[in-house]
């Protein structure tokens, strides 16, 4: 299977899912995004399109944290911090878009530390 063909598939599976999960402001959507190197990770109000809270491998308080971890660690440590940005702006529960990603994985590891950091989906 190509990288491209691999890509459109991941494309076609996310459209399906968003079609089914919509955040709201009671609920709103916990969005990943899986790159080769980094994880990122949004909590996002559909009905406003605002972002909430995000956090990724790239911000400055994680990086210290994971340096020498393998990406599944640092998949958990990014859910925590999500979390935990998440519950200061008074959000405790979210729906989860996997965004066509399979739930295994790096995805998995940030929902697993969103769920240990207090957020309830």
């Amino acid at each position: 299977m190509g990288e491209k063909t691999r890509h459109l598939g991941r494309l076609r599976r996310r459209r399906h899912v968003r079609s089914r999960v919509f955040g709201t402001p009671e609920r709103p959507r916990l969005n990943v995004f899986r790159s080769l190197k980094h994880i990122y990770g949004q909590v996002i109000d559909d009905t406003e399109g605002h972002t909430l809270a995000a956090a990724s491998t790239l911000d400055p308080d994680v990086r210290e944290q994971i340096e020498g971890m393998s990406k599944v660690e640092q998949a958990r440590v990014v859910g925590k911090l999500l979390a935990d940005r998440a519950l200061e702006k008074g959000v405790t529960k979210v729906v989860f878009d996997r965004a066509g990603y399979k739930y295994h994985g790096r995805v998995k590891a940030l929902a697993d530390g969103a769920r240990e950091g207090g957020l309830d989906f």
